[in-house]
């Protein structure tokens, strides 16, 4: 791993070291235009969202920017929510891994203030804080800013929009001046200006990737056409076949966050809900349960959601439709974080699929039809699953008590039966000679995209593990046959394999052409999915 480009913005051999065991390569945009800035003192208005890396960008700095002999209070970063303001405070603390005497302390509401004030007694140089809490504290005169030579404001427009631009002119004006002052904001109305104007000497203006573009390069699309009654086994039957690692679901209402909640535990699946009336220790709880995966599954509201910066989000679930295009944006990018790929699927009912063109228009990104898949398709899916599992785990060494116990059932019945019968238990589901009206195709929008022909899903013989990426599919399909990637449906890539829809009529030339042929230096192989 080569972290030359970031030993190239001046930073210090203990933090490149954090740098490389938190897994970063290069900079982000952000990170790269703020950075060496930032170090060199420049006040700074940032134009950025969540998930762009703007934690390091400006927590680097005012790390390296910190006296360690020095025990007063330094640096101050306000955030709007308490969740953001805690998840600063342990990314700094990550960065400062190999960087001793510096320490860093979150302060918000919701905890009891005198664990806040003992801790601030032993000496902090760097606290991130809610602006209602920081204040709370200088009304108590237990905090002393004179001494801080930088404050960042992150998310500045979130802070103005909930009522905080008092709070935020009061805590301004006890630091001393001249201070270096950061101002990151993902919009810019006139009330930021005022601020800057205000609070700023001379500041530099950066500006990264706008969220839409990050999605259209990260995010795979889809929408599913259901009636509202059957979103709830719509929901279901995704999370099954897709199994995500980590699933993010949002709702529009508290009340639909806490039903949807029960549900799906009801069915058996680890979720919990988060919004608005959760007390802080709750909300801590949750957190805490979604971040250790104990929970894999978190259904929240968008003010809940707020500030919420997790990695290794597989999916987000739009349950219900945001009212606004740039929610839709903000929501769907906590699936593509540091680079990652990630999904988006979205459920439609009615007239809300032609909300879906103004989505499309306003992020630039195609959100594709897709089919729920059947029930037949659920159970041939955990079938594969299954199989791959179980040959994986015999592969790594089956445990001598688990033999022992195989070994005991042998004697009591067929090992034959003994496997169908696991089998039956893990893989059923109900009859798929039913009626399933939940797997028939989107066909309004379908048909204007793909001209309304029949699709076939084909299986590739390679997925995740092999480095693929849908882009390498649809550009190795489109370079060997001529057929534009717009005419591929789904592309669902698994651990060791993967399925493309492609138009029925181009299908058997696509096995000719593409059998033998190489993505990413591989020889590859594609049949009918069975």
């Amino acid at each position: 791993m080569s972290l030359s480009s970031f030993s190239g913005l001046g930073i210090s051999p203990e933090i490149l070291a954090a740098l490389q065991d938190l897994g970063y390569e290069e900079p982000t945009p952000i990170q790269a235009e703020a950075i060496g800035k930032l170090m060199k003192g420049y006040d700074m208005i940032g134009q950025s969202q969540t998930g762009t890396g703007k934690t390091a960008a400006f927590g680097i700095p005012a790390i390296e920017l910190t006296d360690p002999e020095d025990r007063r209070l330094q640096a101050v970063i306000l955030c709007p929510t308490r969740e953001l303001c805690m998840q600063v405070a342990e990314e700094l603390r990550r960065l400062l891994k190999y960087k001793e005497g510096i320490r860093v302390l979150p302060i918000y509401g919701g905890q009891p203030i005198q664990h806040q004030i003992q801790a601030l007694k032993g000496g902090v140089q760097i606290i991130t804080a809610t602006p209602g809490r920081l204040t709370d504290h200088l009304r108590r005169h237990t905090l002393r800013l004179d001494q801080v030579q930088i404050v960042v404001l992150d998310e500045a427009d979130e802070m103005l929009n909930m009522g905080f631009r008092e709070d935020m002119e009061l805590i301004l004006a006890q630091m001393p001046t001249p201070r270096q002052t950061v101002l990151f904001s993902a919009t810019m109305p006139e009330a930021i200006r005022q601020l800057a104007e205000a609070y700023m000497e001379d500041p530099c203006f950066i500006s990264v990737t706008p969220p839409e573009h990050l999605a259209a390069d990260q995010i795979e699309q889809f929408y599913f056409e259901v009636k509202e009654k059957m979103k709830p086994e719509a929901l279901c039957r995704l999370l099954t076949y897709e199994n995500p690692r980590r699933a993010l679901i949002f709702c529009n209402t508290k009340k639909q966050v806490d039903a949807l909640t029960q549900l799906l535990r009801e069915r058996n699946f680890r979720a919990e809900g988060l919004h608005g009336d959760l007390k802080q220790a709750q909300r801590d709880q949750v957190m805490k349960n979604y971040r250790s995966g104990e929970t894999p599954i978190l259904i929240a509201t968008d003010i809940a959601a707020r500030g919420l910066d997790i990695s290794g989000i597989d999916i987000v679930f739009n349950y219900d439709l945001p009212e606004e295009e740039e929610t839709y944006v903000h929501r769907i990018g906590r699936s593509a974080r540091a680079g990652r790929s990630g999904k988006a699927f979205s459920f439609a009912v009615g007239k809300e699929i032609q909300y879906l063109q103004k989505l499309m228009d306003f992020s630039g990104a195609l959100i594709q039809p897709r089919r729920l898949p059947s029930l037949q398709e659920l159970e041939a899916h955990r079938r594969e699953l299954l199989t791959e599992d179980l040959l994986q785990r015999i592969q790594n060494g089956t445990p001598a008590r688990y033999k022992a116990l195989a070994a005991s059932l042998a004697e009591k019945a067929e090992p034959l039966d003994l496997l169908a019968a696991l089998l039956a238990r893990d893989l059923s589901v109900p009859s798929s000679s039913e009626e399933d009206p939940l797997s028939k195709a989107p066909t309004r929008i379908l048909r204007e995209n793909r001209g309304g022909g029949p699709m076939v899903k084909l299986h590739l013989n390679a997925g995740k593990k092999q480095q693929l990426r849908v882009k390498d599919i649809v550009g190795a399909i489109a370079g060997e046959t001529g057929l534009p990637g717009s005419a591929l449906g789904a592309i669902t890539l698994m651990d060791h394999f993967t399925y493309v829809e492609v138009p029925a009529e181009a299908a058997e030339d696509i096995l000719t052409i593409m059998n033998g042929c190489e993505i990413k230096g591989r020889k590859v192989r594609f049949e009918v999915a069975k």
